[in-house]
């Protein structure tokens, strides 16, 4: 809890200097893999792999977070969350040139599996130390870290979509946006907190093996039901982004006939309207409690996208993918806040298990909508989008109904 003094102490000129930095971390973050997405299309191509192959390819980015997730606390208690998260930003954006001079669909696959991994490990780097910045301002600031990421995210495809505009080669293109953001990465190190962690951060990392203890000493059944289904609101928030994520550059280019240079427009729509949904999202939610804000935001998302399906056009699925972005923006946050508060568990406990089966959302909803779009079609299978967000209409009654707490 904050306390009476953190609040009304000013953050000092270190403390500022760590929250632009934090920033710029995020915005790379957003801008490494937003700025391979919409060239997607063109690798798949180049590699000649079919749908089902195509997802089961692009599965494995987020197999490897998965897979390397938990390694994250152990690093940053080593090695501190700053530097953890700048040595991952390196090698991530190496990963993702490597996907893209990748010879072969199973290097594809390796490069994406390594990229997912230091991605992992970075997000958890950077959200720490995001949380110690926090503490030292003693209020809230987290939220804009994440906005900041949306905006790195579309900065990353308006990126993209000029290279593909200039006919530029993915090895030049990708080769430039990982020398920029390695280079922003390494610039913000000097400038973010010194010294070690707390060890708030630390105790996340026994974080499953705490929520087993937990269940063996007579934690109630409530409190594991609301940790499954604030897992199932969050995945269904990864489901519906990936569905921009992985097929909207394609469906628009593949199916609807966009031209290169506007197919993109699909991905950076979601990503630009999810930056605004983040933005409304903490004042609307102080005003109206997260159930409600997650409920009308999923009925958004379902509507606007099954719209875009059933009268398909380019700029009709422009807005779906638009509405998807800005009606799932909070549900994520919503379900990792409501984890966090959940009673029965060490603090940190649920809310790193939900940040990390979550992500089984993006690891399957790839190669599920690559087998729908192989045996029916690609317009069939983002079906998955408004199908998740009434998932997450239908279970936001675990979130809080009551004003968030500052």
């Amino acid at each position: 809890m904050l306390s009476v003094e953190s609040i009304r102490s000013a953050p000092d000129q270190a403390s500022r200097r760590a929250r632009v930095a934090v920033s710029a971390l995020f915005l790379t973050n957003g801008a490494l893999f937003a700025n391979i997405l919409p060239r997607y299309p063109e690798i798949k191509a180049s590699l000649g792999l079919d749908n089902l192959g195509y997802g089961v390819a692009i599965a494995a980015f987020p197999a490897g977070a998965i897979a390397a997730g938990l390694l994250a606390a152990v690093l940053i208690r080593r090695f501190g969350s700053a530097r953890i998260a700048v040595i991952g930003t390196v090698l991530t954006s190496l990963g993702l040139l490597s996907a893209a001079l990748a010879p072969s669909g199973v290097m594809f696959a390796i490069a994406l599996l390594l990229g997912g991994a230091s991605d992992a490990i970075t997000d958890v780097a950077q959200n720490a130390h995001g949380l110690r910045v926090q503490r030292r301002y003693g209020r809230s600031i987290i939220n804009s870290f994440h906005a900041i990421w949306s905006i790195g995210a579309v900065l990353g495809g308006v990126m993209a979509a000029i290279a593909i505009a200039l006919r530029l080669p993915l090895g030049v293109h990708l080769g430039v946006s990982t020398a920029v953001f390695a280079t922003v990465a390494l610039v913000a190190l000097r400038f973010c907190l010194p010294g070690r962690d707390d060890e708030t951060e630390a105790d996340a990392a026994a974080a499953p093996s705490a929520l087993a203890g937990a269940v063996r000493r007579g934690v109630r059944p409530r409190t594991v039901i609301a940790v499954i289904a604030l897992t199932l609101i969050a995945m269904a928030g990864a489901v519906a982004e990936d569905a921009g994520n992985s097929w909207a550059t394609l469906y628009l280019a593949d199916s609807l006939g966009a031209a290169a240079a506007i197919a993109p427009l699909g991905f950076i729509a979601l990503v630009g309207a999810q930056f605004v949904g983040r933005l409304l999202g903490d004042p609307l939610t102080d005003r109206f409690g997260q159930r409600w804000v997650a409920r009308i935001g999923g009925l958004i998302a379902a509507v606007g996208m099954t719209l875009a399906l059933v009268f398909p056009s380019v700029p009709g699925t422009i807005l779906g993918f638009a509405a998807v972005g800005f009606g799932i923006a909070t549900l994520i946050p919503a379900a990792m806040h409501a984890a966090d508060e959940l009673p029965g568990l060490r603090p940190g406990v649920g809310l790193t298990v939900v940040s990390w089966l979550l992500r089984l959302g993006f690891l399957l909803s790839p190669p599920f909508v690559g087998y729908i779009a192989e045996t029916q079609s690609l317009r069939v299978g983002l079906i998955v989008a408004p199908a998740a967000a009434l998932v997450a209409v239908l279970l936001a009654g675990f979130l809080d109904k009551r004003r968030t707490a500052t």
